[in-house]
């Protein structure tokens, strides 16, 4: 989704946390979130994710720094504290659904606890099983559901409070790649249809991919990168970007990346930055007849072709040959 350049709705300002153990989680974060957005933090683990999430709900508190949400300060005041804590909702990995407590009770839980009027609650919880696809099973213990159903369930019970912010704490680890898809797409129709802001934090690449508009890289607490996904994923800056990029590619064999005498391998990059994707048949025409495609990672994000194809020549490039290859392709590298 285009996310309009206005005030933000979230601004962290220096914040930084140092807990009792000596260990620093946070370090001088600056990040602006707005409003109708899905932001993604990733970083390996420890890397400080968890403990920003928490500042977003209060659950943690900064050591220096200023949060801001609509450009009132959240930071240590108690009364924008309960304040905060009704705007915003989060879902957990492991669901933490109540066992004894069917999934509609689990649901209306936090509104009993809020104090809402029965019949209102009532039409809060078919409303909300309706959006996530859970009518049917309103009635079920959670001991029944698929860990895709719990997740709706948990999804279910973080929005029938109405909040303006949804934070999800790792929300499809706990999944098979089926139900992950399944739980991704209702949190991109949730986003659409509700206009609320997402903020989630993983550690898989491939969830950023398919879901967030911007993110942020964190590395022992500080941000080492961030921007919209096809930047990041087209052009990484950091190293550690990159070091977690590699394995959503992980295991592709590229044993036939290896050249022979005379032959020259050439990687063509795609960012995004130009537009370009890959046209295969100028490629051909640019390097001749004797290119051979031994590896693709291209993918499309963002309405952007991002990635890269690794080219087997069977001889050299001239000059000539690589100033007309420098067209087809955002950048070239040439393996000597």
């Amino acid at each position: 989704m285009k996310i309009a350049q206005s005030t933000p709705q979230i601004q962290l300002r220096g914040v930084n946390k140092t807990y009792s153990s000596g260990v620093k989680a946070l370090e001088n974060v600056e990040l602006d979130i707005h409003a109708g957005e899905i932001f993604g933090i990733i970083g390996r683990s420890g890397a400080g994710k968890s403990t920003l999430l928490r500042l977003f709900n209060g659950l943690e508190q900064a050591d220096s720094g200023d949060i801001t949400i609509h450009g009132v300060s959240v930071t240590g005041k108690r009364s924008q504290l309960r304040d905060l804590r009704r705007r915003v909702a989060m879902i957990f990995q492991h669901f933490n659904l109540m066992s004894t407590k069917t999934v509609a009770q689990n649901v209306e839980l936090p509104l009993r606890m809020a104090g809402v009027p029965a019949q209102e609650r009532r039409q809060r919880v078919d409303e909300i099983l309706r959006l996530v696809g859970l009518e049917s099973l309103r009635d079920s213990w959670p001991s029944r559901l698929s860990g895709g159903q719990k997740q709706r369930a948990g999804i279910a019970r973080a929005l029938v409070m109405q909040p303006e912010i949804l934070l999800c704490d790792e929300a499809t680890s706990a999944l098979d790649p089926e139900n992950t898809l399944a739980v991704l797409t209702l949190l991109k129709e949730i986003n659409q249809r509700l206009g609320l802001t997402i903020i989630l934090i993983t550690h898989e690449m491939d969830v950023i991919r398919t879901l967030c508009d911007r993110v942020a890289v964190i590395e022992k607490g500080k941000i080492v990168e961030q921007g919209e996904v096809w930047r990041v994923f087209g052009d990484p800056q950091h190293e550690v970007t990159r070091g977690m990029l590699g394995t959503l590619h992980h295991g592709r064999a590229e044993s036939a990346t290896q050249v022979e005498d005379g032959q020259q391998l050439v990687t063509l990059h795609f960012n995004g930055v130009s537009g370009q994707e890959p046209d295969l048949q100028q490629i051909t025409r640019v390097l001749g007849g004797n290119a051979r495609l031994v590896y693709s990672s291209c993918e499309p994000i963002q309405g952007r072709v991002v990635g890269q194809l690794k080219i087997r020549l069977d001889t050299p490039m001239t000059r000539e040959v690589l100033r007309l290859a420098e067209q087809v392709a955002d950048r070239i590298a040439i393996h000597e």
